[in-house]
C-alpha cells in the first residue's frame, strides 16, 4: 500500500502568491484611481465656461466659433421685446460702453428687469452677431441698493 504524503507548499511559493495578489489589488486600486482622476478632469474641463464683458464679445466676434461662453452685462432700457405667441425674448445687453443683441427662448427671471442687476447669459455667438442665450443667470440686485 502505498503512503499518501501531504503535500504543505513550501514558503516561496506562498510568498509568491501573496504578491501576485498583493500586486493585483495595487494594480486594481491604479486603475480605479486613474479613471476617477480622468473623470473628475472631465467634468471640470467641461464646467468651465469663460466669462467675457458685452465689448469682449464683440471684439471677439466669430472667433468663439460654437464656444459656449458667459458674458455679463445690464439690460439695455426699453429694449426687451418677447416674440409674439413665443417663448423667445429678444433683448440688448450693455456693460457702459458697448451693447450686444441676445436671444434667450424660455422663462425669463423676474430679477432680469431690475436696473441694478447684473444679467449673466451663457451660451454661444451666432454667425449674425446675435448672442443665442440658453441660461440666464442674474446677480442679486440687494448689494446695489443703498441701506435706508
Amino acid at each position: 500500500m502505498s503512503q499518501v504524503i501531504p503535500h504543505f507548499p513550501d514558503e516561496a511559493a506562498e510568498q509568491a502568491t501573496v504578491f501576485t495578489n498583493r500586486g493585483k489589488l495595487i494594480l486594481a486600486l491604479i486603475v480605479i484611481a486613474a479613471a476617477a482622476g480622468y473623470f473628475g478632469f472631465m467634468a471640470f474641463k467641461s464646467a468651465t465656461v469663460y466669462y467675457y464683458t458685452v465689448s469682449e464679445v464683440n471684439e471677439a466676434g466669430a472667433s468663439f466659433g460654437d464656444s459656449i461662453v458667459r458674458v455679463s452685462g445690464k439690460l439695455e432700457p426699453d429694449s426687451f421685446v418677447r416674440l409674439e405667441d413665443s417663448t423667445t425674448a429678444q433683448f440688448k445687453l450693455t456693460d457702459g460702453e458697448q451693447t450686444l443683441l441676445a436671444s434667450h427662448d424660455g422663462v425669463v427671471p423676474d430679477l432680469f428687469f431690475n436696473e441694478h442687476s447684473e444679467i449673466i447669459l451663457e451660451g454661444t455667438l451666432t454667425p449674425d452677431g446675435v448672442f443665442a442665450s440658453h441660461n440666464i443667470i442674474v446677480k442679486c440686485p440687494s448689494k446695489y441698493v443703498a441701506s435706508g
